[in-house]
């Protein structure tokens, strides 16, 4: 970095101003500035296993209200990730132990659209979908927060973004859904994610 920028750590030293807020999986695979290209120091990250947003989780929440309250980001970003262990594990009531408990909510989400998946052909197809619909219902969750709600009861500027990444291809997708006041409304079936270049 200093070959790049010999002012790069003293500028990183004298403030935090990201404008994005990144809710990610904790998959090694998935590093979220490598992905949007933003340097350390503008985009604030959370990461978790399947990218929950979950109203009793104080971590997340504490994330959340810091970045939207604190350092007014302007866009928070739920990306998660095709192939997603954490997903297929809910998707398969696998037993792993302690996170079975945290992936509990996934695994509801499932038995909502169950029929919906068995519709498409393969297992691939149903696996990718899914993954694409707990990036829908975190943004949800997300947007039903009181950290979100007041923020956007005292008019401050911020938009929800779900998208989805596949490790496959190194390229991320837009699920479609932008959410900017709590009068949007949420789509009545969760949207396909879309290559944007």
């Amino acid at each position: 970095m200093l070959k790049k920028d010999s002012t790069f750590f003293s500028k990183l030293l004298a403030q935090q101003t990201p404008e994005y807020l990144w809710v990610g999986c904790s998959d090694s695979r998935v590093p979220a500035n490598e992905i949007i290209g933003l340097l350390p120091g503008e985009l604030f990250v959370h990461r978790n296993i399947a990218n929950v947003i979950s109203y009793n989780d104080f971590n997340c929440l504490s994330v959340l209200q810091y970045a939207v309250d604190h350092l007014k980001v302007k866009h928070i970003i739920v990306c998660g990730h095709y192939g997603c262990g954490g997903v297929l594990a809910a998707m398969r009531d696998l037993r792993l132990g302690l996170v079975d408990n945290w992936l509990r909510g996934i695994q509801e989400t499932y038995a909502f659209y169950q029929e919906e998946l068995a519709s498409l052909k393969s297992p691939q197809e149903r696996e990718n979908r899914f993954c694409e619909i707990n990036v829908f219902r975190q943004v949800c969750h997300l947007q039903q927060t009181t950290i979100i709600r007041d923020a956007w009861k005292r008019g401050q500027e911020l938009s929800l973004h779900g998208c989805i990444y596949s490790i496959a291809d190194g390229l991320m997708r837009d699920l479609d859904m932008t959410l900017s006041s709590v009068e949007d409304p949420i789509p009545s079936k969760p949207p396909e994610a879309k290559l944007k270049l």
